[in-house]
């Protein structure tokens, strides 16, 4: 059995002028992949002034696109009796504390144990916007981070929650521990990210192009060589703290593939989520606490 979602109607904001397709259409419906969203392109389910287009149409601003989304295929991820932390729930949303080292969802060489794979265990029914393979999955979180992910149990939740993440009315706050000593005691880097060119697996912030991004800091605490953060982003792009804090040199510790020395996991952990839930209608704040080893590592500073 197949589900189909609502079409989506967009004018384009003369801002987004110089904007390839796919990529505008991605900020927009941030509840489906790339992937799928250049899928439906090709198949003529997004049309540009009534006329089917390339993925790669650079927009000039003031396009109206219709969005008529394709057949979702029903959830196949493997369900796993394996452990999961709810933070928050309701008859919409769960709150789950993700652990570091755990993948969100089945990937290139992750296709159990991931975030989803216990999903699917806990809970009967979740949304299927996202594809079989991401039941429920509105928004990520890299392998190594840890802390507060929001999942959707129906469709409309989904696109409710969407919605928010891409008004960019809910807010994300992040802690931090970066290396050396962040000046400023508080801080605002705008600068847009785009994947590394040279190195595919990285993000990077140093060739002035790319998406926009805004990520804001303020200092919780100073050690010798560290700098404790509280982090707010109001985007969500890949790698986007881990990218802006090295950007200004001060890399996240433990985060290698961006310039920070070795250890077991990066320091680095989604503490709080504040939302509108699309089943009350009422603003819920969730906290995720600090891990313990993330705990002991500031103690061993101090």
């Amino acid at each position: 059995m197949t589900t189909q979602a609502a079409p989506h109607t967009f004018t384009v904001p003369i801002a987004d002028a110089g904007k390839r397709l796919d990529h505008y259409l991605q900020e927009q419906l941030p509840q489906f992949s790339r992937s799928r969203l250049q899928g439906w392109i090709k198949d003529g389910h997004a049309l540009v002034n009534g006329s089917a287009a390339k993925v790669s149409m650079a927009l000039r601003g003031g396009e109206s696109i219709t969005v008529a989304p394709g057949e979702l295929r029903p959830l196949n991820a493997a369900p796993e009796d394996l452990p999961l932390e709810i933070l928050y729930e309701d008859d919409a949303v769960i709150a789950i504390n993700k652990p570091a080292g755990i993948v969100v969802h089945a990937g290139a060489g992750n296709h159990s144990g991931t975030l989803v794979n216990r999903l699917v265990h806990h809970f009967a029914s979740l949304s299927k916007v996202g594809g079989d393979l991401r039941p429920g999955i509105v928004h990520r979180l890299d392998k190594g981070t840890s802390g507060a992910l929001l999942v959707a149990r129906n469709d409309a939740a989904h696109q409710a929650l969407a919605a928010q993440f891409s008004g960019r009315t809910i807010e994300k706050t992040y802690l931090a521990l970066v290396h050396g000593n962040v000046r400023a005691e508080s801080g605002r880097i705008t600068t847009p990210i785009e994947r590394d060119s040279a190195r595919r697996t990285r993000m990077t912030a140093r060739s002035g192009s790319g998406r926009s991004a805004l990520t804001e800091y303020r200092v919780k605490r100073r050690f010798d060589k560290f700098t404790y953060l509280e982090v707010r982003i109001g985007t969500g792009r890949t790698h986007q703290i881990r990218v802006h804090l090295a950007s200004i040199g001060h890399p996240v510790a433990g985060d290698r593939l961006y310039g920070g020395q070795p250890a077991e996991r990066i320091f680095l952990h989604a503490w709080r989520i504040a939302f509108i839930s699309p089943a009350t209608g009422e603003r819920v704040n969730v906290e995720a606490p600090l891990p313990e080893a993330l705990e002991r590592w500031l103690a061993a500073l101090s």
